[in-house]
Formats: structure tokens, C-alpha cells, sequence
């Protein structure tokens, strides 16, 4: 690792780290990433595009309202509604910097339609297409940014402490040494949890590591049971499951069971675009009580699907199925974690010189159940105000003493067959559907990988599975994506956001364990 890094460090290459660089400029920064930059996270992989008030009539209130609507009761609600007041400006932002996204004849925004929208509102890229294309766009700004180092092929694995302060980080690179880098800022960008569950839309370094490091430092946590699982991942045995795009919902294309039966209205009035948690345990259901479920675009899209989704296509043709002629086979898949490290309106963390932006940071906007395509969104009005923030903080000098490195190869045999035992137990035990029985069960099986675990990459995993499980048990009821089959009701006594240090979190896990 380079031993002339600037003082302020983000960790994380995907939109909301990327974004708050360029922001940031010309303040000289680094980013430290696993996997190229551009290339990073779930930002690019996402495919709706981001939500914004921009056809005519449209409101960020109304924005705001949807955004509460959908986040179950525990939402922020000045949170949200800064963050839609924003949201024009900042897809303009990206526009002037060559995002492509899909324009009327006349040169104005082309939103799409997504469930809970109460409006067309989604910025988009060729259908599905926004997530590549904004982080390909913005690859090029930061080639062309001389203040960005990029520092790629390194895994953030531990926040190094002094009195009380963040005063930098402990990173492992591909051939498993792990070095320390210093800083006077560090912003943490690490995305999601998908991994920790069997089935998930997420990218493989999406592993919740962003959420241990900072709850082992002494961070507070916020909302840690609510994880969003996707109802229209494509089943086909990938890892990770490619997604069909909630867009394809939105243009009219249906949820039926194996005799072609729109089941989800039996649920829901709205159907296949009532929100996602109500969608996801529907196809949840149908598929546990062996009626499948098939997202149908035959009549809705029909022959124009490899024009209007070809990202959507090209996974369905390389698993062999025809979607403008087939039914393609679905399943909820994990896909975004409402919860992570708690931080006010300008992404500051509970820890001196710690900020956190993107899916790794819980900012109150989401509440218990995202609203769709709000997490790009997300991702750039929090990593402009995050720049902001650093950029005005007195900052202290960086302690420029001789980076410690030592070797530390990667995961033993025993730790990766752990983590393959977590995510069967976390699919089970603390997905969709939950209850108390099984929750207990998680969390002591959980402590007890821990105590076997080594590597830290595994326990730093183990971490952030134990503060979803215990979460998930603490919360009594049923709300937005946390759904309890002993609980299924919401509590109105309950109706606030959980915050919970990792000692709040064992005391928990003591508890069952007597």
C-alpha cells in the first residue's frame, strides 16, 4: 500500500464512495477498494435507475410521502424529505457529467413506473441499465480528477482506534497482507449484507463488513433486523441471482403461480406493485406452498424485451430461458439492508472521525422497507452532504508513523465452510419469514461460529449476522420488511427506529444462552 496516502480515506468504490471523492475534489482523497473502481459494489449492478421528482406535476413531497408509506411507520421524516428536495439536482449533477439517462423526443427525463410510486419516477438507462452506465460515467471523471488515488485489491478489515478517535484503518490485500493506513477522516462506503444469505442480488463483496468493523469499534448501529429481500430475483441457482427489474412490474408484466394465477392479488389490491416486502412474502408463499412463482412479460413487453431490458434479457437467454416467449422463474433474493451504522443528516457516525454513506450507513430515510430505487438516490445526496461535512471539519494532523504490515493469508478451509453454514442459517432462520424459535436458534449458532471463527474477514461476517439476528429477536412484532409468523401484527409501541451497540447486541445473546 502506498505510504503517501491523503488524510482522508474512503473505503468503498460504488456510487455513494465515488460520488463523495468528486465531491470532495480538489481536497486530495483515497480510495481503497477490493475490486476496480467503477466496477465496485451493487451500484453497479442495479438496474431501475433513481427516484426523482422530474415530470411535470410531480413533488419532492410527494416523494417524501411515498418514501414514508413504504418505510412502514419508522421512517424520518425531514430525513426524506431533504433527501427528495434533492434529488433532482443531484441526477442533473450526474446528467452533466455524461450519465446517459433515457430522454423524451424533446429532450426531458423519461421516468419509469416502480411499485409504491405514486408517480413515473425513475431516472433511468436503457430500461436497466443506470447502475453501469452512472458508474461507468463516473469512472472516467475520476481517471480524469487528479485529487483521487485509487488504492484497488484491498479489503477494509478493521477501524484503528486512539482515544476515542478513528485514526485509521487495517486493510488486507490479495496476497494476505494486511497493512495500516492512517487518516484524520475516515468514510466508510462498503455497501450491503447480501452475502450473508444464500440466495442474494448482491455482488460478492457485499458482505456486511463495513457494519462490524464500525459496531466493533464502538459505533452504534440502527435498524440492523430490517433486510429487504427482492421478490423478482431470477431462479436459476446463480450466486448471486440475477434480478428482474422492478421496471418490468412497472410497464405491466405480471406475477403468476404454475397455472398462471395472478396470486399476489389475493394480497394485495395493487398487486405486483404493492411494496416489496408485501411482494416478496407472497412469492415466498407461493413458492414454500409449491405453486411456484413467474414473473410473466410475454404481452406487457413481449418482442421488444431485448431493446427495453437487455440487461434482464441477456441473464434469462444465458440460463436458456426465452422471456419473450417463457415465463421467467422468480424468488426473493436478499437484496438491501434498511439498517447500518446510525448517522445524522450529514453522515457522521457515533465515533469521532468516522462517517458512513451509502447501504453501509442507516440514515433514517428507509425506515423498515425501502422504496424502490431509492438507494442510488440515497447514495449520491448523502455522499455530497458527507463531502461537505469532512470537507468543513477541523481536522487533526495524520500520526504518519511506519505502516505495520504482516501477512495474513487468506480464509482457512474451516472459516469458509463457516461462512457457508452462516448463509444457510441466516436464508432459514432470518429471512422472509421469521419467528422467535428460530431467531434464538440463529443467534446461538451464530456465538458459537464465532468462538471457532479465525480470520477476521469471517468474524467481521459473523458480526454483522449476529446484530441482524438479535435485532430481528429483540423487535416483537411484524413491520415493513421484518415480518414475524409469532408476531405478524405491528406493535404502535414499537413504531421507532432500534439503535444498539455491539454490547447491547451480546447482552442480548447472553440472555438465550441462560
Amino acid at each position: 500500500m502506498p505510504e503517501d496516502l491523503p488524510p482522508i480515506l474512503i473505503i468503498g468504490g460504488g456510487l455513494a464512495g465515488v460520488f463523495c471523492a468528486l465531491k470532495l475534489a480538489p481536497t486530495p482523497v483515497a480510495i481503497l477498494a477490493a475490486t476496480p473502481v467503477g466496477h465496485s459494489g451493487s451500484s453497479y449492478w442495479a438496474q431501475g435507475g433513481i427516484a426523482a421528482a422530474v415530470e411535470e406535476g410531480d413533488t419532492p413531497e410527494s416523494h417524501a410521502d411515498d418514501t414514508l408509506a413504504a418505510g412502514a411507520g419508522i421512517v424520518d421524516r425531514e430525513v426524506a424529505l431533504g433527501m427528495a428536495r434533492e434529488a433532482r439536482a443531484r441526477v442533473e449533477e450526474l446528467a452533466a457529467m455524461g450519465a446517459p439517462f433515457d430522454r423524451s423526443a424533446l429532450g426531458a427525463f423519461a421516468p419509469s413506473q416502480e411499485a409504491a410510486h405514486s408517480r413515473r419516477r425513475v431516472v433511468r438507462v436503457k430500461g436497466d441499465a443506470a447502475g453501469r452506465a452512472i458508474m461507468e460515467t463516473l469512472a472516467k471523471e475520476v481517471a480524469r480528477t487528479p485529487s483521487i488515488q485509487l488504492v484497488e485489491g484491498y479489503s477494509a478489515e478493521e477501524i484503528v482506534m486512539r482515544g476515542g478517535r478513528v485514526i485509521g484503518v487495517r486493510a488486507r490485500n490479495l496476497a494476505g497482507v494486511m497493512c495500516e493506513a492512517p487518516c484524520a477522516a475516515l468514510i466508510l462506503a462498503t455497501g450491503g449484507v447480501g452475502h450473508l444469505y444464500r440466495v442474494t442480488t448482491n455482488p460478492l463483496e457485499a458482505r456486511g463488513v463495513g457494519v462490524a468493523m464500525a459496531a466493533r469499534a464502538g459505533a452504534v448501529i440502527a435498524d440492523a433486523e430490517f433486510v429487504q429481500f427482492h421478490p423478482t430475483a431470477i431462479d436459476i441457482d446463480a450466486d448471486p441471482a440475477p434480478l428482474a427489474t422492478e421496471a418490468l412490474r412497472g410497464e405491466g408484466a405480471t406475477i403468476v403461480d404454475r397455472d398462471g394465477r395472478r396470486f399476489l392479488l389475493d394480497i394485495d389490491p395493487n398487486g405486483e406493485l404493492a411494496p416489496r416486502d408485501i411482494v416478496a412474502r407472497g412469492v415466498f408463499a407461493s413458492i414454500a406452498a409449491g405453486k411456484g412463482a413467474f414473473l410473466d412479460a410475454r404481452t406487457a413487453v413481449g418482442a421488444e424485451f431485448p431493446a427495453r431490458f437487455p440487461t434482464v434479457y441477456a441473464s434469462c437467454i444465458g440460463a436458456g430461458i426465452d422471456p419473450t416467449r417463457s415465463v421467467i422463474p422468480i424468488a426473493p433474493a436478499a437484496h438491501y439492508h434498511m439498517g447500518g451504522v446510525w448517522t445524522d443528516a450529514r453522515g457522521r457516525t457515533t465515533l469521532d472521525g468516522l462517517w458512513a454513506v451509502g447501504e453501509v450507513a442507516s440514515t433514517g430515510v428507509h425506515g423498515a422497507n425501502r422504496l424502490a430505487s431509492n438507494s442510488l438516490l440515497e447514495a449520491i445526496v448523502f455522499g455530497a452532504r458527507v463531502a461537505a461535512d469532512v470537507a468543513a471539519a477541523p481536522l487533526p494532523a495524520v500520526d504518519h508513523a511506519p505502516m505495520s504490515e504482516r501477512l495474513e493469508p487468506i480464509p482457512r478451509d474451516r472459516d469458509i465452510a463457516i461462512v457457508e453454514e452462516l448463509r444457510d442459517l441466516m436464508s432459514a432462520n432470518v429471512g422472509v419469514i421469521r419467528n422467535g424459535a428460530g431467531l434464538a436458534a440463529a443467534v446461538k449458532s451464530i456465538r458459537r461460529m464465532l468462538s471457532h471463527a479465525i480470520d477476521i474477514e469471517a468474524r467481521n461476517m459473523l458480526t454483522t449476522a449476529l446484530f441482524i439476528a438479535a435485532a430481528a429477536f429483540d423487535r416483537r412484532e411484524s413491520r415493513g420488511a421484518h415480518f414475524r409468523s409469532d408476531f405478524p401484527a405491528p406493535d404502535l409501541a414499537l413504531a421507532r427506529r432500534s439503535r444498539m451497540t455491539l454490547d447491547a447486541i451480546r447482552r442480548i445473546a447472553d440472555e438465550l444462552e441462560a
